[in-house]
């Protein structure tokens, strides 16, 4: 059923003005957050609760490539590790962080649900499956290339 909405009231896709605000910014800037609140009279620690609940949210600065490296069981066993270790050395940076100069971040997940694939690696939401320690390299240099 339907939620009722009081005489006077807007209904928010909350999830929709976060998704605006990310795609321009490639993250939540506080400032952005704040404007939001003010603007839609959405309570901030509401905003911040969806925002730090969906994983696809970042509330510090990404860079412009988001490498995300899938650590599931399936993904684990055929050599994520060693792939993720391959490609914090490459990018030196560690899971978590953003290059310095904001090319890429690099990102861990429990699970992409492709184990057929393991290990996975997405990079900029394009899937790229049985990625070895060897393709990591060739991955890498290809976004950088495409920017150039």
């Amino acid at each position: 059923m339907a939620r009722e909405v009081s005489p006077g009231k807007k209904r928010h896709n909350i999830i929709h003005l976060l998704e605006t605000i990310e795609d321009k910014y490639n993250y939540l800037p506080p400032e952005a957050l704040i404007e939001l609140s003010r603007k839609e009279k959405i309570p901030l620690s509401r905003l911040y609760s969806i925002a730090t609940f969906y994983g696809a949210f970042s509330l510090t600065p990404r860079g412009k490539h988001v490498c995300t490296v899938c650590m599931g069981t399936a993904c684990h066993v055929r050599g994520a590790a060693a792939v993720l270790s391959r490609l914090e050395n490459k990018l030196e940076i560690k899971a978590g962080a953003t290059t310095e100069n904001n090319e890429f971040t690099l990102e861990t997940v429990n699970c992409l649900g492709a184990c057929a694939l393991a290990p996975i690696v997405v990079i900029d939401g394009e899937y790229h499956g049985q990625v070895t320690v060897k393709k990591v390299d060739r991955l890498i240099d290809e976004v950088s290339a495409d920017e150039k």
